[in-house]
């Protein structure tokens, strides 16, 4: 997918790429939209990725985690958390973004 040229790139959120489940992005304003996709995936899968490049997006990925955590815990569905780095290629570019993995807490 090509990144738009703002430098404001936000969140890709994706389910397992084995499930085929489809890749959503979002934007710096669309924290509840991410958010409401993470538990979508959740609920569809058990587990979603979140994966973001830049500070702004990699803080409205962790809003749009913690959003997603009270949409679950409504559900009595309780996730955790583990970021990672991973290197992505953008435009022929190698970048880092920060992936994060949730799953079900168990």
């Amino acid at each position: 997918r090509p990144v738009p040229r703002t430098g404001r790139f936000v969140a890709v959120a994706s389910a397992a790429a084995t499930r085929g489940l489809p890749l959503l992005t979002a934007y710096c304003a669309s924290k509840a939209a991410v958010a409401g996709a993470i538990a979508g995936v959740m609920r569809e899968s058990n587990h979603a990725e979140v994966q973001a490049i830049g500070a702004g997006a990699v803080n409205q990925a962790v809003k749009a985690i913690v959003i997603a955590k009270g949409y679950l815990a409504e559900e009595d569905v309780h996730i955790t958390c583990v970021p990672s780095f991973v290197d992505v290629d953008i435009d022929d570019q190698e970048r880092t973004a920060i992936r994060f993995l949730i799953e079900p807490k168990c």
